[in-house]
């Protein structure tokens, strides 16, 4: 494969990976939205809506690393790092329905927020590759 399609290949992968970040984030973002609200006192369904943001902020970075999988396959020596998951799980999201309290509400909020901090460092992550690749591809 030469340089120049496997450069092209690569910003078609980064150009997906971008707009699946973006979808994570804001998947995150209304979940974090939603927490605040079940802090104040949301409830049940507030809870379920959070979740259900979260899973697909979580379904959004598993199809994350299978692009990176494939980044990494195109980039031969490159390293690209693989393993991007939402943290959020076990027994936080049990206690945060089961007890359904300002604690847990509070600890899932703070769970939203630090993976949403590392969904948008990743972005800008995949924006300087971006640069990067597309510098190289006009530089050639």
């Amino acid at each position: 494969m030469s340089n120049e399609v496997a450069v092209n290949e690569a910003l078609g992968i980064v150009n997906e990976l971008l707009l699946i970040t973006k979808d994570a984030e804001d998947s995150l973002k209304s979940a974090r939205n939603w927490g605040i609200f079940d802090l104040l006192g949301g409830g049940f369904i507030s809870g379920l809506i959070k979740h259900s943001k979260i899973n697909n902020a979580r379904n959004c970075m598993d199809e994350v690393n299978a692009l990176m999988r494939r980044l990494q396959t195109v980039l031969g020596s490159i390293s690209v790092p693989q393993d991007y998951s939402i943290n959020i799980g076990g027994f936080a999201t049990f206690g945060d329905f089961f007890f359904d309290g300002t604690f847990f509400d509070g600890l899932m909020t703070l769970k939203i927020l630090d993976n949403l901090n590392d969904v948008r460092d990743l972005r800008q992550r995949l924006l300087l590759l971006k640069d990067k690749l597309t510098n190289f591809r006009y530089n050639s």
